[in-house]
């Protein structure tokens, strides 16, 4: 399904270079965004002034931006000044490159004879597998959809390597990203799954359970709401909106538990933006899974990690990008793993609701055992104590004329000397 018939080491190798250039674009977001707080500043201060070496000030040359290359070029140092060129630089552009290419692998089915359900993305409730969408119809959709979610990919790897360094995510790196979600649900087309389904004869089991002789009601009996298919639009701009209801609903209730369990600050507000922003792409089915999945994978890199570097704070996001990349370049066979409870539909309230009062329970357990190995619970206030440092510098701040005259009041004597006006005084004709 590739446009055009091109072979696929072609359009691989196109892609692999395009998105390491656009890395390179990548790393300059990634130094400049977080210095600014407001959006359109930040986002201002990324193309002014010209990118420069932060030791010697020099501009670095147009052939040593080249990706991967100019880095290789100059073996890793300053053309002008020779100090070390993080490796991290060409590491990002050949991580963007090599997200291009999977991502295209993933969407785009490469064989010769590819139809859509080849897709990772494709199920039977995905909009280009309805009736009257024609092949060429579904290429050209494919390639639009692999364009818009390369707008959410680029904004996680942003996010993620900000999140590293500084362990906030910026607005400026969400906001924009999340409003190319919603535009983009405004085409009806772009949503993995509608925003509402269910399975009737799965309903009708589930609610026999409770009343054998009775009937469920009628909108228990539909498999998809027929305003679904009458206003394509307003799903669209459904499924994201409730999308980044729930995934940022998700994170803020895990914020606001951890800080009553916890009594410290548990997530950070950027970690609620992220999953928002991440709803508005991909809507509210996947959102569920994501936190989970992140946890699991922050787990067994904290738990490695803590061997050689203990600490206790970590950013979240980048685990939440993985998360969410892994989610989809794999949808195909996760919804087909959670589908039977997708199809739950209403009951799935129920379902979330017993899911936060378990979350909350492990909290508590897990305060519990450090309870009884005798691991304090809560991280205490580190002692106030009035050092000489801080006795020098009350003295030094304080105006030197005070005191001067007649009736001036008597003073410790060594205050002078912390003032370093000893030799100023006496010079003055003061005792």
């Amino acid at each position: 399904m590739i446009l055009g018939d091109w072979p696929v080491w072609f359009i691989w190798g196109v892609l692999f270079v395009l998105g390491s250039c656009i890395g390179s674009f990548l790393n300059v977001c990634i130094y400049r965004l977080p210095q600014h707080e407001d959006i359109w500043p930040a986002w201002k201060g990324v193309g002014h002034p010209p990118s420069a070496c932060p030791y010697c000030h020099n501009r670095i040359l147009a052939i040593d931006n080249v990706p991967l290359f100019g880095w290789l070029w100059l073996r890793g140092r300053c053309r002008f000044c020779r100090h070390w060129i993080p490796v991290r630089y060409p590491f990002v552009e050949m991580l963007n490159g090599a997200l291009w290419v999977l991502l295209y692998a993933a969407l785009v089915p490469y064989d010769w004879h590819a139809m859509l359900p080849d897709s990772q993305i494709y199920t039977s409730l995905l909009p280009l597998a309805q009736e009257g969408w024609s092949p060429h119809e579904q290429e050209v959709w494919l390639h639009i959809r692999y364009v818009y979610y390369l707008v959410l990919m680029e904004a996680l790897v942003v996010a993620s390597f900000i999140d590293f360094d500084l362990t906030i995510i910026p607005d400026s790196v969400t906001a924009p990203a999340a409003a190319v979600g919603l535009l983009g649900s405004l085409t009806g087309c772009l949503w993995l799954v509608p925003v509402w389904f269910q399975s009737p004869s799965y309903l009708q089991t589930v609610w026999w359970q409770f009343d054998p002789a009775g009937m469920p009601p009628a909108w228990m009996l539909v498999t998809i709401p027929k305003w679904i298919a009458v206003y394509p639009i307003l799903h669209g701009l459904a499924v994201s909106l409730a999308g980044a209801m729930v995934g940022g609903g998700m994170i803020w209730f895990m914020r606001i538990v951890g800080h009553w369990v916890f009594r410290r600050e548990a997530m950070g507000f950027g970690d609620v933006t992220l999953m928002a922003m991440i709803g508005t792409f991909l809507g509210w089915q996947p959102m569920i899974l994501i936190p989970f999945l992140a946890c699991i994978i922050a787990l067994v890199t904290v738990a490695g990690r803590g061997m050689f570097r203990p600490g206790r704070e970590i950013p979240f996001g980048p685990y939440l990008s993985i998360a969410t990349i892994i989610i989809l370049l794999t949808w195909k066979q996760v919804f087909s793993a959670m589908e039977r409870y997708y199809d739950l539909g209403v009951f799935l309230i129920g379902f979330a609701l017993l899911t936060a009062a378990m979350l909350t329970a492990l909290l508590w357990m897990s305060q519990g055992v450090k309870w009884a190995l005798g691991i304090p619970l809560y991280e205490e206030d580190p002692p106030l104590e009035w050092t000489s440092a801080d006795q020098l510098h009350f003295f030094a701040n304080k105006d030197p004329h005070a005191g001067v005259g007649p009736m001036r009041p008597s003073r410790w004597p060594g205050e002078l000397s912390g003032q370093g006006q000893t030799h100023h005084r006496h010079w003055q004709g003061h005792p």
